[in-house]
């Protein structure tokens, strides 16, 4: 499909950066060819989150528009580590089983936005298939054509570097590994968000290198607050796609203000004109509580449906303009003795130091009374995590 005002949404909405250029690839578009790209995701996780639906919208644009979109599962990879935001080096560094463990849902989860049956299926693969036939002289061939200086230069390793930490050698060859998925699967172009830039450059240099051919780059903008602060799993404000509907909009509503127009722009199909429009709103005066309700609706409806995301919305309103607890709660059984265990097992801390920051903050509470003991033990009742979560514990 040519269809022109797909074509410009796709190169324009939720996009950071085009390379080489916008126009060359615009032009290869029109013309009707059918283009092979693709997205990876490293499955570090379990979960997938709205930041990833950055990508995952595009991917459908693509495929939308008639072109072979694949859904690159990272478990080679994976295994090097991504250097991508990380001040230091990691302490622990995943096996491929461990990789592919945390896959297990993947297609599942991302099924909310892309297709992976019907018409023009989006295609599954696993980067391990190739990078784990590597071979010495292969391996050889690839770093062969980076220096020493072109891989180093990237600013998280110059700082890292500045404060005397350490650049482990599996995180300087990632861009590498990531480079030569370009290569396997001989793709057009790539998909990624802002910080994977890098990344995405060097297999653009492989592509030129190896397969005489110009890989095009299209990077996603970082669903992240004024202060820069992503909303993801690194900075522990990840919210799931699987997240049940009531706590996915709690979530959302959640979310800082400065967020609210990005999120509609990325990660919503509402008009442009009308997202400017709220913005101006907003700078105005207008209560931002109703522009984030609308955001929160959009995103629930999109992930499930209509009558979901509207009694998930009566559901919030219900609970926080008058008080009152979810009759949808989520009820879980007393299974572990302490308190943080209790909320890591159920889903609503990823990680001790998380449950250690909320308990900081005075942001879990039981019946209504602040919890402030780390180690607390856990009781049966209803326990508020965060501003918009609930959780009721039973014997």
């Amino acid at each position: 499909m040519t269809d022109e005002n797909k074509i410009e949404e796709a190169l324009t909405r939720g996009v950071s950066e085009v390379l080489p250029t916008k126009e060359a690839l615009v032009n290869l578009l029109r013309s009707g060819k059918k283009i092979r790209l693709y997205q990876g995701f490293d499955p570090t996780g379990t979960q997938l989150h709205i930041g990833h639906m950055v990508g995952f919208r595009k991917l459908h644009q693509f495929q939308d528009l008639g072109h072979e979109v694949i859904f690159l599962i990272g478990d080679g990879t994976g295994q090097a580590g991504d250097p991508s935001g990380k001040t230091k080096s990691r302490e622990k560094f995943f096996t491929r089983d461990e990789l592919r463990a945390n896959a297990v849902s993947y297609v599942k989860q991302a099924s909310k936005i892309v297709n992976f049956e019907g018409k023009n299926p989006i295609k599954l693969k696993f980067n391990g298939d190739w990078l784990n036939e590597l071979k010495l002289l292969d391996i050889l061939e690839i770093t062969g054509h980076f220096s020493l200086q072109q891989l180093s230069e990237r600013d998280m390793f110059q700082e890292r570097i500045k404060r005397g930490e350490s650049v482990n050698m599996r995180e300087f060859l990632y861009p590498l590994l990531q480079g030569y998925d370009s290569v396997a699967m001989d793709v057009d172009l790539e998909i990624g968000g802002s910080d994977q830039t890098f990344n995405m450059l060097a297999g653009r240099t492989l592509m030129k290198a190896m397969r005489g051919k110009n890989k095009f780059i299209l990077s996603t903008p970082l669903l992240a607050d004024a202060s820069g602060r992503k909303v993801g799993k690194s900075e522990g404000n990840a919210i799931a796609l699987t997240d049940p509907a009531p706590e996915l909009f709690g979530k959302i509503m959640g979310l800082g203000d400065d967020v609210i127009i990005k999120a509609l722009e990325y990660l919503t199909d509402m008009p442009l004109a009308e997202v400017s429009e709220i913005g101006e709103k907003i700078v105005s005066g207008e209560n931002p509580m109703v522009f984030k309700k609308r955001l929160a609706f959009e995103i629930v409806k999109q992930l499930n449906n209509e009558d979901i995301a509207r009694k998930a919305q009566e559901s919030f309103e219900g609970t926080f303009s008058r008080g009152e607890v979810p009759t949808d709660i989520i009820e879980r059984k007393l299974s572990e003795r302490f308190l943080g265990a209790q909320l890591l097992k159920c889903g609503f801390v990823e990680s001790g130091n998380e449950f250690r920051r909320l308990i900081d903050e005075g942001a879990i509470s039981i019946d209504g009374v602040r919890v402030t003991d780390y180690k607390a033990p856990t009781h049966t009742g209803v326990y508020k995590v965060g501003k918009h979560r609930f959780l009721r514990i039973v014997a």
